[in-house]
């Protein structure tokens, strides 16, 4: 039994994909998320200013006594997740060996196509992470540059048609090789399912890191005795690097219903 809260963090909004994950999956934990918002989005960033950021992120919520760390942020579990793991003594698990293997499992023609940021495409993480668990696969990927600011935003809803546009633009050369599964390699995608969903047709299966990694961090606790006591519902603390009255105004899409405890903005240079 482990009654300290779990950590997450992102490059702004999207990791709060993940927290929803945990509502689901892990009601009774106490969740510390930070999100970067005065810095978003990473995927543009070189690996040096990725890694300096996420250290300055982890040593932030570390200061918060916590049991794990989910960096739910793909830029950041592609570029630099071996450092942060050395940097602290808790588990920080990145989203990039969960999905691999759902996507792995989830095809039937063997065929996956990755999107993600400039960053994460660059770094050839999801494509290394597939081959290695199955070389016959065929792996196309594409860097979506663009969807990330839109997400922020808050345009991600159906009829938002610069959004539809982008997406149909970014995943048309994908469906030209007949992917049937489609890893949303960044945590702000999942928010962009139904558009992707209508792009893609019901054949190929959208695959959301968030969801996965929190799947994978339940069985971990469970296995190793880390679970918060049951009975009392978990807690959730939010801070941020900008405005966190904008937070607020724009959390709830992201986590599908209200924001459930504080927000407070965070002098992130200072960690």
């Amino acid at each position: 039994m482990d009654n300290r809260a779990i950590g997450v963090f992102d490059s702004g909004l999207g990791g709060l994909t993940a927290v929803q994950a945990l509502r689901r999956l892990l009601p009774d934990e106490d969740v510390v998320y930070f999100g970067d918002t005065g810095r978003v989005p990473y995927g543009t960033r070189s690996a040096e200013t990725i890694l300096r950021y996420a250290l300055q992120d982890l040593r932030f919520l570390m200061a918060h006594s916590l049991k794990c760390v989910v960096v739910a942020c793909g830029t950041v579990s592609s570029v630099a997740l071996p450092q942060l793991q050395q940097a602290v003594q808790a588990p920080v698990l990145g989203v990039i060996d969960s999905t691999v293997r759902a996507a792995a499992a989830a095809t039937r023609n063997g065929r996956v196509g990755v999107i993600g940021t400039n960053a994460t495409i660059r770094s050839e993480t999801f494509q290394r992470g597939l081959l290695a668990i199955n070389p016959e696969l065929l792996v196309p990927a594409r860097a979506c540059p663009l969807l990330v600011p839109l997400v922020e935003d808050g345009r991600f809803a159906p009829g938002a048609t610069v959004t539809e546009l982008l997406v149909q633009e970014y995943v048309a050369p994908l469906l030209a090789q007949d992917i049937d599964t489609l890893i949303l390699g960044c945590t702000h995608y999942p928010l962009l399912t139904d558009i992707f969903r209508a792009a893609c047709g019901p054949q190929v299966a959208l695959i959301d890191p968030g969801h996965e990694t929190v799947r994978d961090l339940r069985a971990l606790l469970q296995e190793t005795g880390g679970l918060r006591e049951a009975g009392t519902p978990g807690t959730e603390r939010y801070y941020v690097s900008d405005s966190a009255q904008n937070f607020l105004q724009h959390a709830g899409m992201f986590l599908g219903g209200p924001v459930q405890g504080e927000a407070t903005r965070v002098d992130i240079e200072n960690y």
